[in-house]
């Protein structure tokens, strides 16, 4: 027994047979031909088995293009199982994905057995699922929508064509009751403040920058960094879009209320300090000459105030009598040239970044398959 009969004994029993006849007919050598002819007739059933067959990016993109629905949720047991199928009779072939937060009442089960695909994120917070649906999941067309029950399915067709036919690269869908239906006055308070506070800071006005209800193309979900950890992920992707001036459309949706016994995760006071914070830390890390600008102004605008009665003492009487304080004022006045300088510094740093992460961002490729031009 040879070397290729050994092999093919131990891999197939057939082949061996195959290949043994055709050493006695060839005098215990192998036609090559032969052989060829021999292999792909035995092993073709073996290799569909064994190899799973991709569809290359022309047949991707003749089936259509892929959609999928993600899911955060934590402890949605009873909600979860009517947005699933929701959103599977709404948007038929879509890949539903529910992302399980480390829920204690059941949630996995229940959407598993409406049908959707299951995947688990032991961190606590929304930011970390939003991470990890979008480093897991592979599409065309992504729609993130909470499982509490409050979004209206039926709009995410709208959504999908303003990504599709328009080219936009975030869909929102904005809550047209959520001052009714917010459950708390402070809720939708907020949610207006903190519009007003976005538009001034970052420059780009959104009707509701908290929904959770949004559409994205897979340049955007495969060029987003995704640093947050909780409910603030919905200022970070609004702001992802404005540095990166990418093209975002909004459409008024439904909102409902919770269904009865069901709870709602957000608390006022501290995701609304929580959300500040990220304010504070984005406009440093996108805006940080108006960042450090807004620094050193007021440290300045404070030394000037200190030094207005050491000046008018010095030109009535040529003396400084409070040296410590002219000390303190001049101080001041270096501390905050030393903040502009460093916000000049950092905007240029932050324009090189931005640059880079648009480099990234045309490198994915679009629908068609092909790179952004």
């Amino acid at each position: 027994m040879n070397a290729a009969q050994k092999i093919a004994q131990e891999v197939n029993e057939p082949l061996y047979n195959e290949l043994d006849t055709a050493g006695r007919r060839v005098g215990g050598h192998f036609d090559g031909a032969w052989l060829a002819s021999a292999l792909r007739s035995v092993l073709p059933a073996a290799q569909d088995q064994a190899e799973p067959r991709s569809l290359d990016t022309d047949q991707a993109t003749a089936a259509g293009p892929r959609i999928a629905v993600v899911i955060p949720c934590f402890n949605e047991a009873l909600t979860i199982h009517q947005v699933v199928k929701d959103f599977a009779s709404a948007l038929p072939g879509s890949r539903i994905a529910v992302f399980d937060n480390d829920s204690t009442d059941g949630t996995a089960m229940v959407a598993r057995a409406a049908g959707a695909e299951i995947f688990f994120e032991p961190r606590r917070g929304k930011g970390n699922v939003v991470r990890r649906m979008f480093a897991e999941i592979d599409a065309d067309v992504y729609v993130m929508v909470d499982g509490d029950g409050t979004y209206d399915a039926q709009a995410s067709g709208d959504l999908v064509s303003l990504v599709l036919n328009d080219r936009v690269d975030m869909a929102i869908g904005t809550r047209a009751n959520v001052t009714e239906n917010a459950h708390r006055a402070g809720h939708a308070f907020g949610n207006k403040l903190f519009n007003r506070i976005f538009a001034g800071l970052f420059g780009q006005a959104y009707a509701d920058i908290f929904s959770g209800y949004r559409a994205f193309s897979r340049r955007f979900v495969k060029s987003f960094p995704a640093l947050s950890s909780g409910f603030e992920i919905e200022t970070e992707l609004s702001v992802h879009a404005s540095q990166m001036r990418l093209p975002v459309a909004e459409i008024e949706t439904a909102y409902s209320q919770r269904p009865a016994g069901s709870q709602s995760k957000l608390r006022s006071v501290r995701d609304g300090l929580r959300i500040l914070h990220a304010f504070v830390f984005l406009l440093k890390e996108t805006r940080p000459i108006l960042f450090f600008g807004i620094l050193a102004s007021a440290i300045a605008a404070m030394s000037g105030m200190l030094a207005v009665p050491l000046v008018d003492t010095y030109l009535k009487t040529g003396l400084v009598p409070r040296l410590p304080t002219a000390v303190l004022c001049m101080g001041l006045m270096v501390v905050a040239s030393l903040m502009g300088v460093c916000g000049i510094v950092l905007d240029s740093l932050s324009r090189a970044r931005v640059e880079q992460k648009r480099i990234l961002y045309l490198a994915v490729e679009n629908l068609s398959g092909r790179r952004r031009t």
